[in-house]
């Protein structure tokens, strides 16, 4: 492990947490196991603790890309040419998070147990990016909505992203779920994970 390239380890990790991932679609994380994991690579279960020591730092590498990819989307809108008014930026910041189902999902399901399992450092790590995350957000809302204080931004930041932990459990409800909604005569729509998020950013936005 010690005399291979940073290139070579970064391209296993990936591997490891594509895998991840796919098993993610089908499965959830309770399901899933290292030797699901290795099934689906080329390593084997010792090869793989070379790089994660636990499901759990797979899962937190996975949604440290997640946020980085997602960042990678806000700094697009943040630095884009075109003038967006509150609508516009309700709906691109929408857009841009349509696309990161696989984060909703860790964030909404299994956070808090995958940072309670994982090392300090890589902990720290997804923090970080987490850290980008709000940074941008906020950039984008300086950007566009002129007339907003940064006590008003502020406001929005904090309501927006704990906001977003509960977007996936409403815009995917299990069998079991709406089974007993049914039970109870709860009604319940169908909705996006666009449209969820394009809904509240206007009402936020107002």
């Amino acid at each position: 492990m010690a005399v291979e390239l940073k290139e070579t380890i970064d391209k296993r990790r990936e591997e490891i947490m594509d895998a991840c991932d796919k098993l993610y679609e089908e499965k959830g994380f309770q399901d899933i196991t290292i030797k699901d994991i290795s099934a689906e690579t080329n390593f084997s279960r010792p090869s793989i603790y070379n790089y994660f020591r636990s499901k759990e730092e797979i899962f937190l590498g996975l949604l440290t890309r997640e946020y980085g990819e997602w960042n990678h989307s806000l700094l697009e809108i943040a630095e884009g040419t075109k003038t967006l008014n509150k609508d516009g930026l309700a709906k691109a910041i929408a857009k841009s998070l349509e696309k990161r189902k696989t984060m909703l999902k860790i964030s909404a399901m299994n956070l808090y147990e995958i940072e309670e399992n994982s090392r300090y450092e890589l902990l720290v790590e997804y923090k970080k990016v987490f850290k980008e995350s709000l940074e941008i957000f906020e950039t984008c809302l300086k950007k566009y909505i002129s007339d907003f204080s940064k006590s008003k931004r502020e406001r929005i930041r904090y309501a927006f992203f704990p906001y977003m932990y509960g977007v996936y459990p409403y815009v995917y409800p299990s069998k079991k779920q709406k089974d007993a909604m049914d039970e109870v005569e709860l009604e319940y729509s169908s909705v996006t994970i666009y449209q969820l998020t394009y809904q509240f950013l206007k009402l936020m936005f107002e």
